[in-house]
C-alpha cells in the first residue's frame, strides 16, 4: 500500500510532466523528499530524477 508521500510524489510528477512546468514549491517538495532521508523506492527516485533531468535540459520550465 503506498504511503501519503508516495502518492504525493507520483501526483507531483504526473502534474509537472503533463504541464511541462514545475513550481518552486513542487521543486522544493521533490528536493526535500530526496534529501530528508525518506525511504523512497527506486521508482520514486527515478521519477524525481527524471523531473530534475528535464529541468536541466530545458524541457520543463520553472515557474513561481
Amino acid at each position: 500500500m503506498p504511503t501519503k508521500l508516495d502518492r504525493s510524489i507520483s501526483n507531483i510528477v504526473e502534474r509537472v510532466m503533463a504541464a511541462r512546468e514545475i513550481s518552486r514549491q513542487e521543486h522544493l517538495q521533490l528536493t526535500s523528499a530526496l534529501l530528508a532521508n525518506y525511504q523512497l523506492t527506486d521508482e520514486e527516485r527515478r521519477l524525481i530524477n527524471r523531473v530534475f533531468d528535464h529541468v536541466r535540459m530545458g524541457k520543463l520550465t520553472m515557474v513561481d
